[in-house]
């Protein structure tokens, strides 16, 4: 039976081939043809192990085997334009002596392309919140030493806020029977600002009835 593949430059074309390699480990059967060679000249790139776990893991045991006939450093080339159309146009892959064509591929439709649409929109969003991280101690300092220590730590960690994580922390004597508090925390860069925290939520009401001032004793990027 001859197999169709259409499509191999679109998501809709990736998505088959993926599902078509389900449990296989090539095209035609337990080893790798000429079958999975011409499908695999017809790929414009490695497909997303995310996306097409099963069309990534076999292009990449096909480049694995050509690797060694081929011992000259690439320096990378991409096809564009009409040349890209060309070369991702239909493959038909011989797998046996049936004359049947069984294609995989329709047309894109609007379903898939509002599941495309709400992937990349996914990706980005991932993309944002796994932005860089940094380590914050910081330094809590109370008003005297009548201050409820205990109050002040549970004031400060009822802050809330999307990327902030409170770590472990210690009260640390500064004199007089005065002691600090020195708590770390970690923060998404692009979701918390500690010095916009430290003006406008730890050093104002309700937490200021407990906070006398914050100092940023360490920042370090993870």
């Amino acid at each position: 039976m001859t197999v169709t593949f259409s499509d191999l430059h679109k998501e809709s074309g990736l998505k088959a081939l993926n599902d078509f390699l389900s449990g296989k480990s090539s095209i035609s059967g337990d080893q790798l043809t000429k079958d999975d060679i011409k499908l695999y000249a017809a790929i414009l790139g490695e497909p997303s192990a995310d996306l097409y776990p099963n069309a990534s893991k076999w292009y990449g045991a096909i480049s694995a085997k050509l690797a060694p006939s081929f011992p000259g450093k690439a320096v990378g080339v991409r096809i564009g334009g009409a040349a890209a159309a060309e070369s991702a146009a239909p493959a038909e892959v011989a797998a046996a002596d049936d004359d049947d064509d069984l294609d995989l591929f329709g047309d894109e439709t609007e379903e898939e392309k509002k599941a495309a649409e709400q992937r990349e929109a996914a990706k980005a969003t991932t993309k944002k919140k796994e932005s860089g991280k940094s380590s914050v101690l910081l330094d809590v300092k109370p008003w005297d030493d009548e201050t409820d220590m205990k109050k002040l730590e549970e004031a400060v960690r009822s802050v809330e806020l999307p990327g902030l994580f409170w770590g472990a922390s210690k009260l640390v004597a500064v004199g007089y029977g005065i002691k600090k508090l020195q708590i770390m925390l970690t923060i998404i860069d692009d979701l918390v600002s500690v010095d916009t925290m430290i003006e406008e939520i730890l050093t104002v009401e309700p937490i200021n009835e407990y906070v006398q001032s914050c100092d940023i004793a360490a920042f370090n990027k993870i």
